[in-house]
C-alpha cells in the first residue's frame, strides 16, 4: 500500500496515493460526492491521469453519497483515460455508488477487467461513444431532479431517491423516466400516473417537510 500524497484542500475526503510499481494511481474517496464535491474530484483525477503510466483505480468503498455531478466527473475521466491509452476502474463501491451505476447503466463501464488495454482501436471508439451517450442523458436527469423540487418541496438528495425508485417501481430506465417527466411537466404538469408514483414514494421517505406545492396541483 503507497501513502497518500495528495490530499485536496478543498475536499478532505480525496487522497491520491503514489504511483504504484505497475504504473497505476489510487484515489480514494470517503463521504458525499455531490454537486460541491465534484470539482475537486476532478481535479484529482486529472492529476492522478498525469502521473499514472497506465490507469487510475478508484476506492468508492467509503463514498456515502453520489448523484449526477459525480457521475459526470466519472465519466468524463474515463474517456480521458482512454484516449490517452489508460484506464480508469472503479475497485471498490459502496452501495450508493453501485446502485447509481447501475440504475444509469454506467457499471459495466468502470468494472475491472471489462476493458483492458489490449482492445483493437475499433473496441476503443465504441466505447468512447458509449460514455458520450450515457453523458448526453445527464441534463434530462438534473432537470427532472430540479421539477421535483420544486413540485414537491424536497432536498435534492430526497428528489434524486425519489426519481431513482420511481424508476425502479415502475420498471423504466432512469435517463427514460427523466425525459417522460420532463416533457410532461413542459406540457402544463405531471400526469395523474406519475404524479402518483411519486406520491407512492414520498410516503415512504422519513418525515422532512416535503410537501406538494400548489402550482402543480390539480385544482
Amino acid at each position: 500500500m503507497h501513502a497518500p500524497i495528495v490530499v485536496d484542500d478543498s475536499a478532505p475526503h480525496l487522497t491520491m496515493d503514489a504511483p504504484s510499481p505497475d504504473g497505476r494511481v489510487r484515489v480514494t474517496v470517503r463521504g458525499e460526492l455531490d454537486i460541491s464535491a465534484a470539482p475537486a474530484l476532478e481535479r484529482t483525477l486529472r492529476r492522478a491521469l498525469r502521473c499514472a503510466a497506465r490507469g487510475v483505480d478508484l476506492d468508492l468503498g467509503g463514498t456515502t453519497f453520489c448523484d449526477c455531478s459525480g457521475l459526470n466527473v466519472l465519466l468524463a475521466a474515463r474517456r480521458r483515460a482512454l484516449e490517452h491509452g489508460r484506464t480508469l476502474t472503479i475497485r471498490t463501491a459502496g452501495p450508493a455508488v453501485r446502485h447509481l451505476l447501475t440504475v444509469t447503466g454506467t457499471w459495466p463501464l468502470f468494472t475491472p477487467g471489462e476493458h483492458a488495454l489490449n482492445h483493437d482501436e475499433q473496441a476503443l471508439r465504441n466505447e468512447v461513444v458509449q460514455l458520450r451517450r450515457a453523458m448526453q442523458t445527464r441534463p434530462a436527469i438534473d432537470q427532472a431532479r430540479g421539477i421535483l423540487m420544486a413540485t414537491f418541496a424536497l432536498s435534492p438528495e430526497d428528489a434524486w431517491d425519489v426519481l431513482v425508485r420511481v424508476s425502479q417501481n415502475t420498471n423504466t430506465k432512469l435517463h427514460v423516466l427523466a425525459g417522460e417527466l420532463v416533457g410532461t411537466a413542459e406540457d402544463g404538469g405531471l400526469p395523474d400516473g406519475m404524479r402518483q408514483q411519486v406520491t407512492a414514494v414520498l410516503a415512504t421517505l422519513p418525515a422532512s417537510g416535503a410537501e406538494e406545492s400548489a402550482p402543480d396541483a390539480a385544482p
